[in-house]
C-alpha cells in the first residue's frame, strides 16, 4: 500500500521514522511529510505553541500539498495524535483513499462527510484525556454514519502517545499489539485498481 504518515504535535521524531521503516519492511511505500519544516520538540507546551503559530488551516494546507502528488495512487492516510487528525481530514476528503489508520487521535467530522465503506482502524489509550469516552462514542457513530467501516482498539493503562519509546507515555506491550494489528489491517486492504474501477 501507499501510506502517507503524519507526525504528532512533537514533529517528525525518531519514532515516526522508525514506524515508517517498520511499514516499509512489511512491503509498503511510506511518505512522512514534515509539516513543521524541520522543527522537532520534546516539550508539549513548546510544540503546541509552534502548532498554534502555523494554525489549523496552515497545517492542513501543508498536508494537502504533501499528499497531492501521490493521491492518484490511492493512499492510506495515517498519523499519530495530531497527525491522526490531519490524516482523518484528508482521508474524508479524498474519494480515492484506500484506508485510514489512526494512532492516538481523531478529529471532528463534518455533517456532510460521506465515504464509500472506507476502512478505518483506530488505536487509542484507555482512558485517554485527549480522547475521552464520550467523544470517542460520538466520533464512532458519526464515522459509521458517514459510511466508514470502523474498528477501534483500546489499550487500558497506556499513556496517550504510547508508541513513542522516547516519551514518558511509552508502553512496549501496547505498542507491539498496536503494530501487529495495524500491519494486519494494512494487509487486508485491497490495492487500488490502476484502471480506477
Amino acid at each position: 500500500m501507499h501510506i502517507m504518515l503524519f507526525s504528532s504535535v512533537y514533529g517528525l521524531r525518531p519514532a515516526v521514522t522508525a514506524a515508517a521503516d517498520r511499514l516499509r519492511a512489511a512491503g509498503h511505500q511510506v511518505w512522512t511529510p514534515d509539516l513543521y519544516e524541520g522543527q522537532v520538540f520534546d516539550d508539549l507546551e513548546e510544540a503546541r505553541a509552534y502548532q498554534d503559530e502555523i494554525g489549523p488551516e496552515g497545517l492542513l494546507k501543508r498536508a494537502v500539498a504533501a499528499a497531492a502528488p501521490h493521491s492518484d495512487q490511492g493512499l492510506v492516510y495515517a498519523g499519530f495524535s495530531l497527525g491522526a487528525a490531519v490524516a482523518q481530514n484528508l482521508a474524508l476528503g479524498d474519494g480515492k483513499a484506500r484506508g485510514l489508520l489512526l494512532l492516538h487521535g481523531t478529529s471532528d467530522i463534518a455533517d456532510n462527510a460521506s465515504v464509500d465503506e472506507l476502512p478505518v482502524q483506530l488505536h487509542v489509550a484507555d482512558p485517554d484525556a485527549f480522547e475521552p469516552h464520550d467523544w470517542l462514542t460520538a466520533w464512532y457513530l458519526r464515522m459509521t454514519r458517514a459510511g466508514a467501516d470502523v474498528e477501534v482498539h483500546t489499550y487500558p493503562g497506556a499513556g496517550h502517545l504510547y508508541t513513542d519509546p522516547e516519551l514518558p507515555d511509552f508502553d512496549a506491550e501496547a505498542a507491539e499489539r498496536t503494530w501487529r494489528s495495524a500491519l494486519g489491517f494494512l494487509d487486508s486492504l485491497e490495492p487500488r485498481d490502476p484502471q480506477g474501477s
